[in-house]
């Protein structure tokens, strides 16, 4: 699939969301360009709008699980619209948009604090037992850790491409910190679904890379 059918069907996608809101279809298409500039800046080479099809695609396969599946689906197509890895307030930027965007959309206040709240959630990726639908977005944000270590390894490499600016030794140090964290939870997804098909290829996959970041570490000692 080429990109521009990529487009294509995510504005489908988009306007058939927003019909659920009573939104018509031009208005939804004037507000999927913003989104579309957004998630396109050349900066991103993994949080671009493949990330947001294939977080949709995850939620997809767990509404019957969600209480509010387009509340859920909205934060999806909005949490990562901010995007700069040299600030740490992202997903509150990101929040802000959505409930400004949101709001234009004269979608009602309940509506849109409770896609801001699941938003900011991706913030440290923790949701409460019972919030399940916050939960679906969670894990639909981090099924990548679970996906086949080619793809696994593809999304590496595309994290690292977005945090070019930063050196190799601090950005090991760094990246490594991160995957230990996901290591020390008791469980990286949330849904039963998502633990039982994702969860042992996540842990294998984190492994492999802290592995790999052990090793490079290595081969620069040597150097020196």
């Amino acid at each position: 699939m080429n990109f521009n059918d990529t487009i294509n069907q995510l504005l489908e996608r988009w306007q058939h969301l927003l019909a659920s809101f009573e939104v018509t279809p031009d208005i939804a298409q004037v507000t999927f360009t913003q989104i579309v500039t957004a998630y396109s800046s050349p900066k991103r080479y993994y949080h671009t709008l493949e990330h947001i099809e294939y977080i949709l695609n995850i939620i997809e396969s767990l509404q019957d699980k969600t209480q509010n599946l387009e509340v859920v689906q909205l934060a999806a197509w909005f949490h990562d619209l901010v995007y700069d890895t040299q600030a740490h307030d992202n997903e509150e930027r990101s929040a802000k948009y959505a409930s400004h965007l949101l709001a234009s959309l004269r979608l009602s206040s309940r509506i849109i604090a409770t896609v801001s709240r699941l938003i900011l959630s991706t913030k440290f990726h923790q949701a409460a037992p019972n919030d399940i639908d916050c939960q679906v977005l969670l894990d639909a944000d981090l099924a990548i850790l679970g996906s086949p270590p080619v793809e696994y390894g593809n999304y590496a490499v595309a994290i690292r491409q977005e945090y070019a600016w930063v050196p190799q030794a601090e950005y090991l140090a760094g990246r490594k910190q991160v995957l230990q964290q996901f290591l020390q939870r008791d469980r990286i997804y949330y849904t039963p679904f998502m633990f039982q098909a994702f969860e042992l290829s996540a842990r294998s996959n984190i492994l492999q890379e802290i592995q790999q970041i052990n090793n490079t570490v290595l081969e620069k000692s040597y150097d020196k």
